[in-house]
């Protein structure tokens, strides 16, 4: 029996995502604490007077914005060991300018800062405004070390490098100094007597006592983390943001040819969905609307010479005429099923999922309603992959989690079946790619054979 798990409503909790720091700035969220997309925790507003919710919603809101910032930190330190790496190659290379081979290895070593540089704009990407890549690195020398994406990818790295991987030291000593304080009197007997007694503190820890007075520090370092771990996210992405980020002219051309594509998408996605309704309509509905006319007709000639056959025809009139108003209506659902207007996204999809072959699992969380076309768009996608988990995927349970974060509505449907699915085998991803695109969205598969199958679209929808 497939397991539903929907939920719908600005009130259904969830998790919190949130951008990168240092992205743009959001106004506040309903509930007044902390915007869902503000990382850094610019967002969180201090505790309002009177009441103990609020200063606990507070404390959340915070305490959510330190793990985020956190996460950030861990990425942006491998990146930094990255780029650290990168800056001891440019020296390398410009010592060996001194002796005339280092020009000719400028290009090579300028390409391998672009991939460096590729995973910080991935990485920040992810986390809030998208970063575009530039062009490639040039082959020749002056026009590699012209090119002002490579000049700005110089600057990153010389600051990502030392003071991004110090921003994130800094971040994991603070929760690393809690938790060892916390933990201090299960271990400090294991310890030298000389380690156990010089700890700064300015009393003796190395007896039950001391060693208990220990613990209490760790909510000090806990407070520290709470206060300065977001604010060292932000530090360690503003690098990032502010050297590797297109100039306005590369991102007004890419969102030209971005538009471009996706209008072409839309008409050929609406054409279609034309074709498909005309299939319908003259394959299903009139023939058998023909067949109802065929019928009456001869029910009509044999109603004086034989009523009993004249009632056979009749009746056999009216199981078409039934079956056509059938084919109709689901022509119809196919336009815009009437579910959503009647039990809204999330009960639409958990009406999917109860009639999926396999069991599925749907979590949606979708702050009210959504425009009728991004509803409809998020059906139909949900519809078509759960079609081909039950006919391609040979799985055992399939999931549905849908987002509303932001001004994106995040779908990812995933199965444990064999995988290997790709878009050119007529499985109907192509589709579900189109109708993604036509939103102006984003489409995403992976599909590694041995399975498991993930299937990502995340279409904007105005939140």
């Amino acid at each position: 029996m497939p397991v539903q798990d929907a939920a719908a409503g600005p009130h259904s909790g969830g998790e919190v995502h949130s951008p990168a720091p240092g992205g743009d700035a959001r106004p506040p969220a309903p509930d007044g604490d902390v915007h869902p997309r503000a990382p850094g925790g610019a967002g969180v507003r201090p505790p309002a007077r009177g009441g103990g919710g609020v200063r606990t919603r507070w404390l959340a809101a915070r305490a959510r914005a330190t793990v985020d910032g956190l996460e950030h930190l861990v990425g942006g330190m491998g990146t930094a060991a990255l780029a650290l790496i990168a800056l001891a190659g440019m020296l390398g290379v410009a010592v060996a300018c001194l002796f005339g081979v280092g020009l000719r290895l400028l290009p090579a070593a300028l390409r391998g800062l672009r991939v460096v540089a590729g995973r910080e704009r991935a990485r920040l990407s992810r986390w809030g405004p998208q970063l575009v890549e530039p062009d490639p690195v040039p082959g020749e020398w002056r026009a590699a070390i012209g090119q002002r994406a490579a000049r700005r990818e110089l600057a990153w790295m010389s600051l990502h490098a030392t003071l991004g991987l110090t921003y994130g030291v800094l971040g994991l000593t603070l929760p690393f100094a809690a938790v060892r304080d916390l933990l201090y009197p299960l271990y400090w007997w294991l310890l030298p007597p000389a380690e156990a007694v010089d700890m700064g503190l300015g009393w003796r820890t190395d007896t039950w006592p001391g060693a208990l007075a220990v613990g209490p520090l760790s909510l000090a370092w806990l407070a520290l983390a709470l206060i300065f771990i977001p604010g060292l996210a932000q530090m360690q992405a503003w690098a990032g943001r502010r050297f590797l980020s297109a100039d306005p002219g590369t991102d007004l051309a890419l969102r030209v040819a971005q538009l471009t594509a996706t209008r072409a998408a839309a008409l050929d996605a609406h054409a279609t969905e034309l074709r498909r309704i005309e299939r319908s309509l003259h394959d299903g509905t009139q023939n058998r609307l023909v067949a109802v006319n065929v019928l009456l007709g001869a029910a009509r000639r044999a109603v004086t010479r034989d009523p009993a056959t004249a009632d056979e025809l009749l009746e056999r009139a009216q199981d078409a005429a039934e079956q056509a108003l059938a084919e109709l209506r689901a022509v119809v659902r196919g336009i815009l099923p009437p579910v959503l207007a009647e039990r809204s996204l999330a009960g639409a999809l958990s009406g999917l999922g109860a009639a999926c072959p396999v069991p599925c699992r749907i979590d949606a969380e979708v702050p009210g309603r959504l425009p009728a076309s991004v509803e409809a768009t998020a059906y139909y996608i949900v519809a078509e992959a759960l079609t081909n988990v039950a006919r391609h995927s040979g799985a055992s349970r399939a999931a549905v989690t849908v987002r509303g974060t932001g001004d994106r509505l995040n779908i990812q449907v995933s199965d444990d079946g064999r995988g290997g699915a790709a878009e050119d085998g007529g499985s109907g991803l192509g589709g579900i790619r189109r109708r993604a695109e036509a939103h102006d969205g984003t489409f995403e598969l992976a599909s590694p054979p041995g399975g498991p199958t993930t299937l990502m679209v995340s279409l904007p929808c105005g939140l």
